[in-house]
Parts: structure tokens; C-alpha cells; sequence
């Protein structure tokens, strides 16, 4: 993420790439960014699957600016490391990957026509949503309100809509709402013994 963001930066001050260099950034957005419009596409006959497929993928990689760049791999860093310091590699994986595919195709399925998804925010959100679930079992262990730990998101959430008061409404929004919810809901299943874990705690309900 962050290479690719160094590579289109310093293409869109023509220090790379000449002045065919400016247009890089849009060029990705067309070529690795996920819109609506490929979802009809999907599976069908004669078309490049591969072209279609990766770009629930890709779109993760590819941001407006340098500064959305910034935010997006800082929280996936911060988080990601609470995270990982419970959560295997392999679950922090397949945590990452389901936090990127699935709000990609619900995006697909509700966003508006012409719409276009490209940020690492959605998948970074799934993080913020496994942060939350961790905290929420510390804290009911410890005797606390489990309400806390929903803190990080709800602020996100007031940011998102100062940000959409001052500068406009956004569509990624839709993305990220589900990459929280799927983070949160997946998560006790790849934490250590979570799935016999999980099992357990319903069978005592």
C-alpha cells in the first residue's frame, strides 16, 4: 500500500513517468478500483474474470491522495498490531482479506451507479472492528461496561460525518460501515481456539 502510494505520488509531480506520470493515479483508479458496474460482469461468459475478481482485491491499494494514503496505513498499522499481538498471522490474514473482499461486493450490491471504491479504509475498519471485539470481552471480563469499546468507532463515525458536513457526501462510506461489521462478527472465530470457544459460550446461553 504505501509503495504503491510513494509510486503515484511522486508520478503525479512527474518525477516518475515523465508527464504520462501525471495520469498514473487515474489510470489505477480505472484499472485496480472497484465500481458497481463490474458486478454484472461477474462470471459472466466471454469476459476476463481476472479483470473483475482482482479489483475486490486491488481497490484496497489505491487511494485519492498522498494524505488519504497516510490515514488509511496508519490506523492498519496502530490496529493491526493490537490486533495481531492476540490474533495469529494466518488469522490476521484471512482477517484482512474477508475485511476487503466482502464490503467490496456489498458496495457492489447497494452503492449507486457510478460510484468507485479505491482506499485500504474498509479493510482497516474490519481492524477497528476486531480491536472491538477484543476490547468488549476484556472489559466484560473485567466488569465493565462492554459500551466502551464501541468509543473508537463511534468517534470515527462523528469524524465521517463532519467530514461528509464540510466536504461533501461520500459513497466508500457503505464499504466501511460492512468492513467494521464483518470484523467484529468474524473475529471470534480466528481468535485462538475461538471457533470450540465460540461453540462453548453459546452452548452455556
Amino acid at each position: 500500500m504505501f509503495a504503491v502510494e510513494v509510486v503515484l505520488s511522486l508520478s503525479g509531480q512527474a518525477l516518475i513517468g515523465g508527464r504520462e506520470g501525471i495520469g498514473w493515479r487515474i489510470a489505477a483508479w480505472e484499472d485496480y478500483g472497484f465500481s458497481p458496474a463490474f458486478m454484472p460482469f461477474l462470471f459472466a461468459p466471454g469476459v476476463d474474470q481476472f479483470d473483475v475478481l482482482k479489483r475486490f482485491v486491488t481497490y484496497a491499494f489505491i487511494h485519492a491522495s498522498f494524505t488519504d494514503a497516510a490515514f488509511a496505513i496508519v490506523i492498519t498499522l496502530a490496529i493491526g498490531k493490537f490486533v495481531g499481538e492476540v490474533m495469529r498471522d494466518s488469522a490476521m490474514a484471512i482477517l484482512y482479506i474477508a475485511c476487503t473482499i466482502l464490503p467490496a461486493i456489498i458496495f457492489g450490491l447497494v452503492a449507486p451507479d457510478g460510484a468507485w471504491l479505491f482506499s485500504g479504509y474498509a479493510p482497516a475498519y474490519g481492524l477497528i472492528g476486531a480491536y472491538t471485539y477484543i476490547l468488549w470481552i476484556y472489559l466484560r471480563r473485567r466488569g465493565e461496561r462492554q459500551i466502551a469499546a464501541f468509543r473508537l468507532i463511534g468517534f470515527l463515525l462523528a469524524l465521517q460525518i463532519v467530514y461528509t458536513a464540510i466536504f461533501g457526501a461520500s459513497s466508500r462510506w457503505i464499504a466501511e460501515v460492512p468492513g467494521f461489521i464483518v470484523g467484529f462478527c468474524v473475529t471470534p472465530i480466528l481468535l485462538p481456539g475461538g471457533w470450540s470457544a465460540l461453540l462453548a459460550k453459546l452452548r452455556t446461553r
